[in-house]
């Protein structure tokens, strides 16, 4: 067997034993806490919620462009699984009043977190598609004291090579 099936066999065998990545056979009002480990794996974050609720987040960045929100009821059972990195979700956050806590309970983890010390701001910066599934980059600003002050999402744009090809 030569290197490269070798190394496709080692992949495939490799990606058999991964999480799911969307929970797609989780069953909200069926499936379990337990199950949602044994298929999605364990949370990069949880979450207190509402009436004992937790909400569980599965962040796929930045290869992927989706954060998963697992909402698990206090006895144990799914309530939900959602997509957190939405353009409708975005218009729930507020310039001058969402709060940094709103924004990670609503979005999930960022995949990246810079400081613009020019403008005295944290930016967490999220993957993700648009509404017609174009890839861009949300940008969320936030001021010292904590508050959302500006949303940006960019569109990111192809290789230099798409533009630009080079010659071989």
């Amino acid at each position: 067997m030569g290197f490269r099936s070798s190394a496709g066999a080692f992949l495939i065998a490799a990606l058999s034993g991964c999480a799911s990545f969307d929970g797609y056979s989780l069953v909200p009002g069926k499936s379990t806490a337990a199950d949602v480990q044994a298929v999605m794996g364990r949370p990069y974050e949880r979450f207190a919620a509402a009436g004992g609720d937790s909400v569980w987040f599965y962040p796929r960045q930045p290869l992927g462009r989706r954060n998963f929100a697992v909402t698990v009821s206090a006895d144990g059972v799914v309530r939900s699984i959602e997509q957190r990195l939405t353009e409708e979700n975005l218009r729930k956050l507020v310039a001058g009043t969402t709060t940094a806590q709103q924004t990670r309970e609503l979005l999930g983890p960022p995949w990246l977190v810079t400081r613009n010390d020019r403008m005295q701001r944290n930016v967490w910066s999220y993957k993700m598609y648009n509404l017609v599934d174009i890839e861009h980059t949300l940008h969320v600003q936030f001021s010292d004291d904590g508050l959302v002050r500006e949303v940006l999402m960019l569109r990111d744009w192809p290789d230099e090579d798409f533009f630009f090809p080079r010659f071989r």
